[in-house]
């Protein structure tokens, strides 16, 4: 039902790659995977985000993408940081209206901030929030 899963974040280097991973990492039966509305593609994941990943014992390699069509459709569901992301989605791709969702929607449609080149501790609270919503969207739709 909801096997591929898509995180959408803005570079695609800090907050969609550390949700892939940690969903992935969680749920191996799911194809999870991540991009960005303004990807510097072809970069690694933040070095932030690997030593968290890393911390949690979470072995992960990732390569920045931008957004397209493709990966929108392949999509069961997409999940985001902030709502300005699912507004871009469903703008730049109309079919994605009713899939695209807040990470953080059971928590009162919290927002993940971006961590990109602020201290570690941002990293650490946007892993915080990551995790927690994560969990959430776990039990409503794969437990």
């Amino acid at each position: 039902m909801f096997n591929n899963v898509m995180m959408v974040c803005i570079g695609n280097i800090c907050r969609s790659p550390m949700a892939e991973a940690i969903l992935q990492h969680n749920r191996p039966e799911l194809k999870v995977y991540s991009s960005g509305l303004g990807a510097l593609s072809g970069k690694p994941a933040d070095p932030s985000t690997m030593k968290i990943l890393s911390e949690i014992n979470i072995d992960f390699d990732h390569v920045a993408q931008q957004i397209n069509s493709v990966l929108v459709k392949n999509a069961d569901i997409i999940l985001t940081m902030e709502d300005k992301h699912i507004q871009s989605i469903i703008s730049q791709f109309p079919e994605s209206r009713g899939k695209v969702h807040l990470i953080g929607k059971w928590q009162n449609n919290e927002q993940i901030p971006d961590p990109y080149k602020k201290d570690f501790e941002a990293f650490q609270e946007s892993y915080r929030l990551i995790n927690k919503g994560l969990k959430t969207w776990q039990e409503k739709l794969w437990d």
